[in-house]
């Protein structure tokens, strides 16, 4: 797997989980497409199940999966949230992700709750998503000030009008907080992904020795320190399913 933050939080949160379960750990990917996430998590040893309603998608994640060779971890089931049941391991998932998904359900506490209901007692919800506010600087930054107004001023963080925006919403910290706290789960972090490493143009880091060492290293001190945290074009949110927690 990679080494920012994302992935180093969801590493060690594997590392959990396989000493919880004593075996291999049970991951499901809503939403998980052509297996960005899911092929390299079955590279590092887990049974990934990915749940996304496009066949074409699931034949890509099929065929990256075979050419890892981490076919026989992989498993594709065509649907949305409302096909999680039957998808769901048994006993709960040790790891479920919502990476890219709620900015474009129809609704966010439905899914989020079909999210919860996935995880095993004990297991975690990673949910990653676009960042209103990022949008926002980054339209500011390349002239598009009218647009960069737009985005902040919808409570959605959508452009509006015939814009031609497939996104539905953009999230701010405090609301990804506030959705994930009113689920049910218990949140243990927020952190970006993307803080800085997304505004320098690369052009500028070759021509810098030393540049690209010296982002990785602070996109790592900002990616969980705020006000840098958000700013991120992405926001990254692991949460813990309670032991008090019933599922309906």
């Amino acid at each position: 797997m990679k080494s920012d933050a994302v992935h180093r939080v969801l590493e060690n949160e594997l590392a959990q989980a396989r000493h919880r379960r004593g075996g291999v750990p049970e991951v499901l990917d809503v939403g998980g497409g052509s297996g960005v996430w899911a092929v390299p998590l079955a590279v590092a040893g887990c049974s990934v199940t990915v749940v996304d309603p496009s066949p074409n998608a699931l034949a890509t994640l099929q065929r990256r999966a075979a050419d890892a060779g981490v076919g026989e971890r992989v498993s594709a089931v065509q649907g949305d949230t409302d096909a999680l049941r039957s998808a769901t391991p048994s006993g709960g998932a040790d790891l479920v992700l919502g990476h890219g998904l709620l900015e474009y359900v129809d609704d966010v506490t439905v899914s989020l709750r079909e999210l919860v209901g996935a995880a095993a007692v004990g297991g975690a919800v990673s949910v990653l998503v676009a960042n209103r506010y990022a949008a926002v600087l980054g339209r500011a930054l390349t002239g598009k000030v009218s647009e960069a107004l737009r985005l902040f001023n919808d409570p959605d963080g959508r452009m509006g009008g015939p814009s031609g925006e497939t996104v539905r919403r953009r999230f701010d910290t405090e609301l990804l907080h506030r959705m994930l706290d009113d689920s049910g789960l218990v949140v243990e972090l927020i952190q970006g992904q993307g803080v800085v490493s997304d505004l320098v143009p690369g052009s500028v880091l070759e021509a810098t020795p030393g540049a690209w060492d010296a982002l990785e290293g602070l996109e790592t001190a900002a990616a969980a320190h705020p006000p840098l945290r958000d700013i991120a074009t992405r926001l990254h949110a692991l949460a813990r399913v309670s032991d008090g927690h019933t599922t309906q």
